[in-house]
């Protein structure tokens, strides 16, 4: 579910929604760089979760045998440090979609007699069963942008009331077959064309900005309840930054264009903040995931493909360049680090902002932890998908 980008539902940055948005290249080598990265960060994109369901595709495997390079397990950097444990369950979530293509059908079927709690057999799976393939640029580049999105927890209420004032909107039914470019937020907001279709009411209009930016997340009911909420559409107004907005103005830092640092500024400037929240025309709409959907509070949001996405082992991509569901060998950098961070991971989601082949949005999961390290995920990376021998 990762929103992105522009019109990400699917990835943090402060830029454009969930798409989850991009990787990063990224080393801060002193605070003028810093600043300047952080800057190019909100202005970048964000990524976010996925924004509908999405076949895996048949063109991107085709594509991947055809433009990619087949290498040996030796040339993925950090292949033998990792614990492919964390990524095997996301590999068999992955397998409940994939089972039914007949390119997946034997590993996905040998994958059941594999021991989960065996590194070593998990390990030695993935290399008999699979090669791997350098992912390359149509320019025949080998690195690319590398983002991160999450999943907020915001606190709510079904009823107006106290605290609770910021509504999300379900998706307004005279817009049904909507396709064109509807009103801006301020427009809606001023209008009253969408009051009854609140979903539920929120705490914070900041918190809800960012959710709309994510496209996904988690309310925390007043009756001990979770409501879990996912992309219903959008106006189809293209994403605006309002913390880039506040940026320009001299109002943060670069290094202030987070979350925590956006809430702060609105705790200084409470009637301000309906006017700064209106530099984005974009309006996102929700619905409430009820059942299988809802899931456990332990599990991911579900992602493009279907399944429940899993804490630092789920990708978004490309699905036109990397088939849905397919293991990815990722090399990147912590963020604002140069501390690697090499390891096996699935891909899992989409967003509007992950376009290209060596692209992807990481998934850091749920909470203000999770959002802190994708809001600052903004890397250069390398990715090899693994396709079955």
């Amino acid at each position: 579910m990762p929103f992105s980008a522009s019109s990400c539902p699917l990835s943090v940055s402060l830029s454009a929604p969930r798409s989850r948005c991009r990787p990063v290249a990224a080393l801060r080598r002193h605070a003028a760089l810093l600043g300047s990265l952080l800057l190019a960060l909100v202005v970048a994109g964000c990524s976010s979760a996925p924004i509908t369901s999405v076949a895996p595709s048949g063109d991107a495997e085709t594509r991947v045998e055809r433009q990619d390079r087949a290498t040996s397990w030796q040339h993925l950097p950090g292949w033998s440090r990792d614990q492919p444990m964390a990524a095997w369950s996301a590999f068999r979530e992955s397998c409940t979609r994939l089972a039914r293509k007949p390119l997946w059908q034997g590993v996905c079927a040998d994958a059941k007699s594999v021991d989960p709690l065996n590194a070593q057999a998990i390990q030695q799976f993935f290399e008999t069963r699979f090669t791997p393939y350098r992912v390359t640029n149509s320019d025949g580049s080998s690195t690319g942008l590398i983002t991160g999105y999450y999943e907020p927890i915001l606190r709510g209420s079904r009823v107006r009331g106290g605290p609770y004032q910021t509504p999300l909107y379900e998706y307004p039914k005279y817009w049904k077959k909507h396709t064109h470019v509807g009103p801006t937020r301020r427009e809606l907001m001023r209008s009253g064309d969408l009051n009854g279709t609140e979903l539920v009411w929120v705490d914070d209009p900041v918190e809800a900005a960012y959710l709309q930016i994510q496209g996904s997340g988690r309310i925390e009911m007043t009756d001990g309840t979770t409501m879990r909420v996912a992309y219903a559409g959008t106006n189809n107004q293209p994403f605006r930054s309002f913390a880039k907005r506040l940026i320009d103005r001299g109002e943060i830092t670069p290094a202030e264009a987070t979350l925590p640092g956006v809430r702060a500024w609105a705790r200084r400037h409470p009637s301000q903040v309906e006017e700064m929240l209106n530099v984005n025309p974009r309006m996102v709409f929700f619905r409430e995931l009820t059942g299988d959907q809802a899931l456990s509070d332990s599990s991911g949001p579900v992602g493009a493909l279907g399944v429940p996405l899993t804490s630092e082992r789920s990708i978004a991509v490309d699905p036109s360049e990397i088939p849905l569901g397919a293991p990815v060998f990722l090399s990147t950098t912590q963020p604002l680090s140069q501390q690697p961070l090499q390891r096996l991971m699935v891909a899992q989601d989409t967003g509007s902002a992950v376009k290209g082949a060596v692209r992807a949005d990481f998934y850091w999961g749920h909470g203000d932890a999770a959002g802190e390290a994708a809001s600052r995920m903004k890397q250069r990376g390398e990715m090899w998908v693994l396709m079955p021998k």
